[in-house]
């Protein structure tokens, strides 16, 4: 078998992550039209990711972010995009290089981008079948009592101004 020297699978993935930078430059020049908003999933121990020390505490090794009302100072650079989210009515700056990427998903429009940080390769994904879907978050954290153990479970960290940070888990695949 022949060593694939083009490497193909290296340019699905550039181009795949140029979607995201293309929507989010979009989003830096005409904002998110109608119902558009993002979730993006990236690695935070990732090379050139930075975060605060808080979050990364939190998150160690993986965190979604939900980008639609309430987010500020979007820069979208050649390898990276930054932006200001409030975490607990905490402004936190985030830069996050495509490279880090694992998710992006845009459930307005049922699209999704499943990045395989693994072996570099990428898949598309459909984000969710219908809004019927879509798990509603609850407006408390705390865990429900439920029969089913098995259950995937929304979990969201609401502060107090609206913003979420929202786990995806029982979106993936297993």
């Amino acid at each position: 078998m022949t060593d694939n020297q083009m490497r193909y699978d290296q340019m699905v993935e550039t181009a795949l992550r140029g979607v995201v930078r293309e929507a989010l430059t979009r989003t830096l020049n005409e904002g998110l039209p109608g119902e558009h908003h993002f979730y993006l999933t990236f690695r935070t121990q990732a090379p050139g990711v930075s975060i605060p020390d808080y979050l990364q505490d939190e998150y160690p090794e993986e965190m979604t972010i939900v980008m639609q009302h309430q987010f500020w100072d979007l820069v979208v650079e050649e390898t990276y995009f930054s932006v200001t989210l409030s975490f607990k009515n905490r402004p936190a700056e985030l830069r996050v290089p495509y490279g880090a990427l694992s998710a992006f998903v845009d459930p307005s429009v049922k699209f999704g981008l499943q990045f395989n940080v693994e072996t570099g390769s990428s898949v598309m994904v459909p984000a969710v079948r219908s809004e019927g879907d879509l798990v509603p978050i609850p407006d408390n954290t705390e865990a429900s009592d439920s029969d089913d153990d098995n259950a995937p479970v929304a979990t969201a960290q609401n502060d107090a101004d609206g913003a979420e940070v929202v786990s995806l888990d029982q979106f993936r695949k297993k």
